[in-house]
């Protein structure tokens, strides 16, 4: 199970973010306790319990942030409403807040089953309830109630750690990372501690071990790859940042469908320079230039879509006012009356061997013709061969007559 402090506030908007959730029938509220006479009304509104938390606050002029507000979960449908309601009651005890004005809302509107704490930080005495290692103590005491062993969990997550195919001491590490584990090195073991105490200890050789047996799955990586690739254009890959660094809808959904975890590898606020692939079910880690380049991945949508809009470009009607490259790489502009029927560019010959044709709308259809014909400019059938024979023969005597040159086909 997993046990979240959330963020504090001045203010109890904790309890109208969970009254939101019950009207909208996304929640449900499981429990009201210690409000006092509050809690013999009808029909409370969500401000009532808002002005109760707030009167118990204001007995403490030091405190500035007096709400409470936890999230206590479980895996998918393990824990039913009640049994959440239950734990977190005796979570509440366990941490000192059992005799706190506290609510107890459950959401059904994710895949995990969880239950919202709201309540103040201020005793009725008037005294901030201590806050010291509080988030190691959260845990603490939900393991305690759900007898949990921790010692046996890390046992059991050393031993599928070790399972997975590994090039480097430093995926190792993020195997256990990713289960929230800390790991510091010492005396060539690495001693793993979790919630403040340190739980086993694993000596380097069990890990080069480990590191020198990896064989490479081409076939697999093949496999992840088309994955990917795939679902790329689904899911935006581009990234964002978040509290604990960067991730995207596409990294996201890898995770919750294939079980293929990434890590991406930054210093401060610059973008990443490189990532990590985990992958749970086939129990190995890559590095990311061994599925794909980091800007591959990361590839804004746009761009990866850039070929598929490409084609509903090129099937517009074109004017031919500039063309692409010739063959030899040479621009050069055309028109329409430049192109043979078959679309082919025909050298454009010199000025003055053609008269200019003028069309002439037939008077006796004028209703079939507006301003702007849509009938197409007739084929005029060039034979340039013709012409060179045209000009050595008959242009002597067209000299000698001083005639104009002009086309009588």
């Amino acid at each position: 199970m997993i046990v979240k402090i959330l963020q504090k506030s001045a203010t109890f908007k904790g309890v109208s973010y969970n009254t939101d959730k019950i009207e909208k029938d996304r929640g449900e509220l499981m429990l009201v306790k210690n409000f006092g006479m509050l809690q013999g009304l009808e029909q409370l509104r969500p401000q009532d319990y808002i002005n109760y938390l707030e009167a118990v606050s204001s007995r403490s002029t030091r405190t500035k942030y007096p709400q409470f507000h936890v999230v206590i979960s479980g895996k998918g449908r393990s824990h039913s409403k009640e049994e959440l309601t239950d734990i977190a009651q005796q979570w509440m005890q366990g941490m000192d807040y059992g005799e706190q004005p506290y609510l107890l809302i459950f959401h059904k509107d994710t895949d995990n089953n969880h239950i919202h704490l709201v309540s103040t930080r201020v005793g009725k005495d008037g005294k901030k309830i201590s806050d010291s290692y509080e988030k190691l103590r959260a845990y603490r005491v939900l393991n305690r109630i759900t007898g949990e062993d921790e010692k046996q969990a890390v046992a059991a997550h050393l031993e599928k750690a070790l399972a997975y195919g590994i090039s480097t001491r430093a995926q190792f590490m993020m195997i256990l990372e990713a289960k929230g584990y800390a790991l510091a090195l010492k005396d060539n073991a690495y001693a793993i501690s979790k919630y403040g105490r340190e739980l086993a200890r694993l000596d380097l050789a069990k890990i080069d071990m480990n590191i020198n047996a990896r064989q490479k799955d081409v076939g697999r990586i093949r496999q992840i790859r088309a994955i990917i690739e795939k679902y790329r254009t689904i899911h935006d890959p581009s990234l964002y940042r978040t509290e604990t660094g960067y991730t995207s809808a596409l990294t996201t959904f890898l995770q919750e469908k294939f079980g293929l975890q990434v890590f991406f590898h930054g210093k401060g606020d610059k973008p990443p320079y490189g990532y990590t692939l985990i992958d749970h079910s086939g129990r190995a880690v890559y590095k990311g230039g061994e599925i794909m380049a980091l800007a591959e991945l990361i590839e804004p949508m746009q761009q990866t879509n850039r070929e598929q809009a490409q084609p509903q470009e090129t099937a517009k009607p074109q004017v031919f006012t500039e063309t692409e490259n010739s063959q030899d790489s040479m621009e050069t502009e055309h028109t329409e009356s430049e192109l043979s029927e078959s679309g082919e560019i025909i050298e454009e010959p010199p000025p003055g061997d053609f008269q200019e044709i003028q069309w002439e709308i037939p008077s006796a259809y004028p209703e079939r013709y507006s301003s702007e014909p849509d009938f197409l400019l007739p084929t005029i059938d060039i034979n340039i061969s013709d012409d060179i024979d045209d000009e050595a023969i008959l242009g002597r005597n067209r000299r000698r007559q001083r005639k104009a040159r002009t086309n009588t086909r």
